[in-house]
């Protein structure tokens, strides 16, 4: 009883809106009518500004670390596997929030707040991975997709099965999640964030 609760409580978690919360609590503004409609850290920043991307990125982070401790604080046995299952609950909350209907984002930054809760030093690599796709492609689609399989790639030192399993499967479900964005690059029309190589390259 206590698991279904808590697994119940992760989804949850994951399902708050943060952009459409902070947009329209904020800014009196609902970002999914805007932009590319996405209710994520990147479309946030697109419609609202800088600072409410911020708060967006890191609600999102902070909501998939907390449901991904879930099985920590509620003492289940064994905790560790059990932070990554949580976490996925966590991921399909955001993806298809019971609070909008079943919509939502692409849940890159909340399995990051995942991630952050499993290994934190695995969360640095993987942050640094992604930065550096980012400023060499200036596409946040790109170093979302590319990063996951190198990071899928990288979880291989720590000879945790488990771990390498999970994040093939989020590597599958993000390049799903992204499949308009992958329209756009094969177009060569894909956003670009305002920074890096092949922006300052574009330009």
């Amino acid at each position: 009883m206590k698991f279904a609760i808590l697994l119940i409580l992760a989804y949850i978690l994951g399902s708050f809106p943060s952009g459409v919360v902070i947009g329209r609590l904020f800014y009196h503004r609902d970002i999914r009518q805007y932009g590319s409609g996405n209710i994520g850290t990147t479309n946030t920043f697109r419609v609202l500004g800088k600072p409410a991307g911020v708060v967006v990125l890191l609600l999102d982070i902070l909501k998939g670390a907390l449901a991904a401790a879930l099985p920590i604080w509620g003492q289940l046995t064994p905790p560790h596997y059990l932070v990554l299952v949580f976490g996925l609950a966590a991921i399909l909350g955001h993806s298809f929030s019971i609070f909008i209907k079943f919509k939502g984002g692409k849940a890159v930054a909340t399995s990051a707040g995942i991630l952050l809760t499993y290994n934190p030093g695995f969360f640095v690599i993987a942050v640094a991975i992604f930065l550096a796709i980012l400023y060499i492609s200036s596409m946040v689609s790109v170093a979302s997709m590319l990063g996951l399989v190198l990071i899928t790639i990288s979880s291989l030192y720590y000879q945790d099965i488990f771990l390498t399993c999970v994040a093939f499967g989020l590597t599958l479900f993000i390049f799903y999640r992204h499949r308009e964005n992958i329209k756009r690059i094969r177009n060569h029309n894909e956003n670009l964030v305002p920074f890096g190589w092949y922006y300052h390259h574009k330009k």
